[in-house]
C-alpha cells in the first residue's frame, strides 16, 4: 500500500464530504454485521468481575497490537498468559507475517511504542491477577483477535485501501490512534457501574494511563502536519459513526474529535488545537457504554462479533 506519509493533503471541502460518506459507510458495515444474525448481549447492570473481564478483552487487543509492532511476536513471548481462565478457547491472532514495524531507531514513535507495549502487557497481567484473586480462574482467556483483515476493512472506509498499521511508523501511529481514544472512553463509561472501591481504583488507574497514551498519540499526529490531522478527523468520524451512541445528550458530533487546529480570534488570530479529545462544549471527556464500545470493535453491531474480535469477546459482556 502507499504509506500514509505519501498521501496528498485533502482539501477542506473533500474532508467534509468524506465525513458525511463515512456515516453511511459505518451504517453499511453495521448492516452487514446485523445480517449475520443477532446474539444476546448481557444486561447493562453487570458484576464487577464482568466489567473487569470486558476491560481485559480490550487490553489483550492493545497488548497484542503493540507487542507485535515492537517485537514481531505475541505477548506470550514476553511472558504473557492468554489461555488460562474462563471462556471459549482462544489465543489466535490473525496478523501478517513479520509484523515488526520498521521504526526510526531512537525516534519518538519507537520510544512510545516500546513503552506502551510493556504497559499494556502489564495491564493484562494486573487485571488477570485482580480477577483471579476474587475466585478460581475468574479472568477470561484471550479471545481470537484479528489485526489484519480488521484494519484493511477500516482502511476501505477511511480512504486508505489495504491499510496496514505495521507497514511504517506513520501507519502504526494511526493504528494506535484507532484504539487509544476508545480505551479512554471505555474505562470512563464503565467506572460508574463498578461497586468495589478496590476495583474502581484499579480501573481509574488504568484509565489514566490510557489517557496518557491517547494524548501522546494525538500529539505525535498533530506535530506530523496537516495531512495526518485530516486523516485523524476522518477516523474519528468513522469511530463515532460505528459507536452509534444512544445515550440522551450524545450525538455524532459532540465527542470523538480529530486532531486539528482552529482560530482563536480573541488573541489576534492565533490558533488552538484539539489535541485533547473532549466534548467542545464542556471540555470533559465523554464515556462510552459497553454497547458503544462493542459497536466499534465488532464493526457496527454490539450483538454480532466481527472486525477485531471475529468470534466475539470472552466473558459476560460480549
Amino acid at each position: 500500500m502507499e504509506h500514509i506519509e505519501d498521501m496528498q493533503q485533502a482539501e477542506e471541502s473533500s474532508i467534509s464530504s468524506r465525513r458525511k460518506a463515512l456515516v453511511m459507510g459505518g451504517a453499511a458495515l453495521a448492516g452487514l454485521a446485523l445480517s449475520r444474525g443477532a446474539r444476546a448481549q448481557a444486561a447493562a447492570a453487570t458484576s464487577d468481575p464482568a466489567i473487569l473481564n470486558f476491560a481485559l478483552n480490550l487490553e489483550f487487543l492493545e497488548a497484542q497490537f503493540y507487542t507485535y509492532a515492537t517485537t514481531g511476536a505475541s505477548i506470550t513471548a514476553s511472558g504473557g498468559v492468554i489461555t488460562s481462565g474462563a471462556g471459549a478457547a482462544g489465543g489466535s491472532v490473525n496478523i501478517k507475517a513479520n509484523p515488526m514495524v520498521p521504526f526510526t531507531a531512537g525516534g519518538p514513535i519507537q520510544a512510545f511504542a516500546m513503552e506502551t507495549a510493556k504497559e499494556e502487557r502489564n495491564h493484562v497481567a494486573f487485571l488477570q491477577s485482580a480477577l483471579n484473586a476474587s475466585g478460581a480462574n475468574a479472568a477470561v482467556q484471550m479471545p481470537n483477535i484479528d489485526l489484519m483483515t480488521s484494519f484493511a476493512t477500516l482502511g476501505g472506509l477511511i480512504g486508505v485501501p489495504n491499510f496496514d498499521p505495521f507497514a511504517s511508523e506513520a501507519d502504526f501511529l494511526f493504528g494506535a490512534y484507532i484504539f487509544e481514544d476508545v480505551g479512554v472512553s471505555a474505562y470512563l463509561g464503565a467506572a460508574p457501574s463498578i461497586a468495589s472501591s478496590a476495583y474502581l481504583s484499579a480501573a481509574l488507574g488504568i484509565h489514566a494511563v490510557e489517557a496518557y497514551h491517547a494524548g501522546i498519540v494525538r500529539t505525535l499526529i498533530f506535530t506530523g502536519g496537516a495531512t495526518g490531522q485530516a486523516l485523524s478527523g476522518t477516523i474519528a468520524a468513522l469511530r463515532q459513526s460505528l459507536s452509534n451512541p444512544q445515550t440522551p445528550g450524545k450525538t455524532t458530533s459532540n465527542f470523538d474529535t480529530g486532531v486539528t487546529t482552529y482560530a482563536v480570534a480573541a488573541v489576534g488570530g492565533q490558533t488552538g488545537s484539539t489535541v485533547v479529545d473532549v466534548d467542545p462544549s464542556t471540555a470533559i471527556v465523554v464515556g462510552r457504554t459497553t454497547t458503544e464500545v462493542l459497536n466499534i470493535v465488532y464493526g457496527g453491531s454490539a450483538s454480532t462479533p466481527g472486525l477485531f474480535f471475529p468470534q466475539g469477546m470472552n466473558g459476560t459482556i460480549k
